[in-house]
């Protein structure tokens, strides 16, 4: 039994070592507000901006502030995963450039997805205990879209 644990030690723990060499560039964007971000199109208030950066900007912006686990694999590479397909989903950098009708259909999206629960992701939460949105928080999301959607109708 003591061979056969030192055997998968002696085989795993260089190929975990190896693993750590690969790091992907990071999701970072030295903190610029471009044009296109939604805070620039639309007047958000900074308590709604204080709760998307909290809870959304790491998946779903092109800035994520990375936590110190991001430097082990294979976390990381689960995180980029994570952030790939959120950014791919709604990327709030990028949110000018999508057309007039997408950008309401997106905010229509956050309303429902936010009020039924699915964002933030349980999985984000469970690391990221400060990230989960109070019912008070999700009802300003809620009405703050709401209210941009009327305004800019």
């Amino acid at each position: 039994m003591k061979k056969r644990i030192r055997k998968i030690l002696l085989i795993c723990g260089p190929v975990f070592l190896l693993m750590q060499i690969y790091q992907p560039a990071r999701n970072k964007d030295d903190g610029q507000i471009l044009p296109s971000h939604i805070t620039e199109l639309y007047k958000v208030p900074d308590s709604i901006s204080r709760i998307f950066a909290r809870s959304c900007f790491d998946c779903h912006s092109n800035n994520t502030r990375y936590p110190w686990y991001s430097y082990i694999q294979p976390a990381r590479l689960f995180m980029e995963r994570h952030i790939r397909n959120g950014k791919k989903e709604l990327n709030f950098s990028e949110f000018g450039n999508y057309s007039k009708r997408r950008q309401e259909s997106k905010l229509e999206s956050i309303s429902k997805q936010v009020e039924s629960g699915e964002m933030p992701l349980a999985s984000y939460t469970w690391l990221h205990k400060n990230s989960k949105l109070t019912q008070q928080q999700k009802e300003m999301i809620i009405n703050w879209v709401d209210t941009t959607l009327k305004n800019y109708e």
